[in-house]
């Protein structure tokens, strides 16, 4: 699965770590889902989505083989 938090982070100015804070994980859980090391769960991915004020399959994208 692709996402485009780190894009997202930038346009915001916003550090992994504040994120982090925003959504209540720790910031290594940000980091491994931008790195695609882990797929978040549904309610993590609305969240996020809700943080940067767009609909959850702009910032996820499945990849061919998901």
């Amino acid at each position: 699965m692709k996402n485009s938090i780190k894009v997202e982070r930038a346009k915001k100015n916003m550090t992994q770590q504040e994120l982090a804070e925003l959504i209540q994980v720790s910031r290594q859980t940000i980091n491994s889902i931008e790195a695609g090391k882990y797929v978040p769960s549904t309610v993590l991915a609305l969240k996020i989505a809700k943080i940067f004020g767009q609909p959850v399959e702009l910032i996820f994208e499945l990849e061919e083989g998901d």
